[in-house]
């Protein structure tokens, strides 16, 4: 492997975790989070995964590994776009379904994930623009990275072993996501393991960026309000006003 992989892989396993852990703790442990923060969570994320992005493309093509190889491509459209389809309205009814479900049971928003959601979601039409933004590039440059790159690194590593490029990417993606907890870890691995599948069968990252937009976008644009009505915060704010 070469030493600048090695390096990314490094960044990605080790800091990447760490510093996740650290910014999402410091978050809940604040009593709230005002539109400044948000919006310099969103245009921070946005600028640290471009970066990341940039530099993975650049030693990829250092080192000869075209952007079809890291599967910026559609080599099979008449498979590629109907599994996207598929894929985004598989995920589209779990989101819908699974923020219902906890919505029907208050005691379950206390959680890592609902709280980080109620603190970090947008709340009007400029954090909305901002974070559709933000929504693009974590899918755009976390499927190129952990899809792209991991997963091809792996595999060659492997002597193109296609399962161990699976793997490789999943349990990067999952580390990635540590902040979640224990049920998010769990389901982001699982998640991520189906994507790899699904990128190395199409041999390409349009379908799983598809729906990674879709599951981020989603949840994002519905989560907030109804949690807020859920525990009564909205109704609150309201009569505050």
């Amino acid at each position: 492997m070469h030493w600048d992989f090695a390096l990314i892989l490094i960044f990605l396993g080790v800091a990447v975790p760490i510093l996740g852990r650290r910014r999402i703790r410091q978050l809940l442990d604040s009593p709230e989070t005002s539109k400044m923060d948000r919006l310099s969570i969103y245009a921070s994320t946005i600028a640290f995964q471009w970066l990341a992005a940039v530099i993975i493309l650049w030693r990829t093509s250092a080192h000869g590994i075209t952007l079809a190889q890291l599967g910026v491509a559609i080599p099979k459209p008449a498979l590629a776009i109907p599994i996207a389809i598929v894929l985004a309205a598989l995920i589209s009814v779990n989101q819908i379904y699974s923020l219902r479900r906890l919505v029907a049971k208050p005691s379950e928003i206390k959680g890592v994930l609902p709280q980080l959601a109620l603190k970090l979601f947008p709340r009007d039409a400029v954090e909305r623009l901002i974070f559709f933004a933000l929504v693009v590039t974590v899918a755009m440059c976390e499927e190129f990275i952990y899809r792209g790159f991991v997963q091809r690194v792996f595999q060659d590593w492997a002597g193109g072993y296609v399962v161990a490029g699976i793997l490789g990417s999943a349990v990067f993606f999952a580390l990635a996501h540590v902040y979640q907890g224990r049920k998010g870890l769990t389901t982001t691995l699982i998640v991520g393991t189906l994507f790899s599948i699904v990128r190395a069968w199409t041999s390409s990252l349009f379908p799983t960026t598809v729906g990674h937009f879709i599951a981020d976008f989603s949840i994002g644009m519905l989560a907030h309000a109804k949690l807020r009505r859920a525990t009564g915060a909205g109704s609150a704010s309201e009569s505050q006003r």
